[in-house]
């Protein structure tokens, strides 16, 4: 039995991103994010249904402002009460999971991909996908970059335009780049 890149995907094996079926899912992505991004706000709506019928779960409450971004989507998992600023942007080819209460500044950027460091399987699409995981009540203050298999604990605070190399502890604060936590 063969094993799809998209399976080697999902099993965190590398695998070959320039594939039929994945780009067919970045595709479905686009048009769930185009959709969310061009439709007027709708107080009603918490989330716009475009990115619910995306995401692979999501909690009650959440708020995406427009501008948004994902790879996509069906690999996010959002708890109650999230909220994404303008301009967020998650490159989910792996879980990405946030906690309830989670709040992301403008232009937030999830990465889960790492690309393969020899240039030529590089040049052929040869990437591995890592989760990332927000806990709860966490915030990420604007323009911060979160790297692959970063994982940021309950109640920590990234300073705006940090870059976040490697696990935050519940109830840091890091800041810089690379972030590291702030002395008191």
């Amino acid at each position: 039995m063969s094993t799809s890149e998209r399976q080697k995907m999902q099993a965190g094996e590398w695998y070959c991103c320039l594939d039929s079926e994945l780009a067919a899912l970045r595709h479905q992505a686009r048009v769930a994010v185009q959709r969310h991004n061009g439709a007027p706000p709708d107080p009603a709506e918490q989330l716009s249904p475009a990115l619910a019928a995306l995401f692979a779960d999501h909690g009650e409450n959440c708020l995406i402002e427009a501008p948004f971004h994902c790879a996509y989507g069906i690999n996010i998992h959002l708890g109650r009460n999230v909220y994404m600023n303008a301009g967020c942007t998650i490159l989910d080819t792996a879980p990405v999971t946030i906690g309830d209460g989670t709040m992301l500044g403008p232009n937030v950027q999830i990465y889960c991909a790492q690309h393969h460091k020899d240039r030529e399987l590089r040049a052929k699409g040869l990437e591995i996908a890592c989760p990332v995981t927000l806990g709860r009540d966490v915030w990420i203050g604007g323009g911060a970059i979160l790297l692959p298999s970063v994982t940021i604990g309950d109640g920590a605070i990234v300073g705006a335009g940090s870059v976040v190399t490697r696990d935050v502890a519940a109830g840091a604060t890091v800041t810089g780049n690379p972030a590291r936590p702030r002395q008191k």
